[in-house]
């Protein structure tokens, strides 16, 4: 029984997470006064779709991870290996450390388990003879497009189907908002960052 109740209780909390009314009843957080009802009520649902996006994004990835068999850090530098490519770009393992920010005792143990599945190759560098090159292997570059890849590009539609203008304001918007919550010029984030 009470786990029935638990579960209804989980659902009728959920529903109302991104409810600014919900949230921040006695407007300590954000100054509504001149908000109109139902302006609130369309600010709620859009940052509802952001938090679906948010999940969606991240189910996605999961399931990347869970048919290439690869944690999430391997997909970051396949992917990264395949735009190299498609652009005819040489990759070293420090372009790649540079790029995951992890060190290069991390990359030589990610690309010997990429190597080790077949995922990647390493060659002599074509200028830098003490250098190596990293290419993605054709069978793993076939396999993420197909499937990862291919569902990921869906979002270009989804982009496509807005006219010119109403991409600008949602570009405008996610610029905004990724100012607005950034933890860069948050005092508690950087004293937090720096005891790590």
């Amino acid at each position: 029984m009470s786990n029935t109740s638990d579960q209804g209780a989980q659902e009728s909390i959920a529903q109302y997470l991104y409810d600014v009314e919900s949230g921040d009843p006695h407007s300590e957080l954000v100054d509504r006064s001149e908000v109109s009802a139902d302006d609130i009520s369309q600010i709620g649902t859009l940052m509802k779709a952001l938090s679906r996006l948010r999940k969606t994004e991240q189910s996605l990835s999961e399931a990347s991870e869970k048919y290439m068999k690869l944690n999430k850090q391997d997909m970051q530098a396949l992917h990264y290996l395949i735009v190299a490519a498609h652009r005819e770009e040489v990759v070293t393992p420090g372009m790649l450390a540079s790029h995951l920010t992890i060190s290069p005792a991390s990359t030589t143990k990610l690309l010997n388990r990429l190597e080790k599945g077949g995922h990647v190759t390493r060659r002599v560098h074509p200028i830098d003879r003490r250098a190596f090159a990293i290419e993605v292997t054709a069978n793993t570059r076939a396999s993420a497009m197909q499937t990862v890849g291919r569902q990921q590009a869906k979002r270009f539609h989804a982009a496509a189907r807005l006219t010119s203008q109403e991409r600008e304001v949602v570009i405008n918007f996610l610029e905004d908002m990724i100012q607005c919550i950034s933890p860069d010029n948050v005092d508690w984030a950087r004293a937090e960052s720096s005891d790590h």
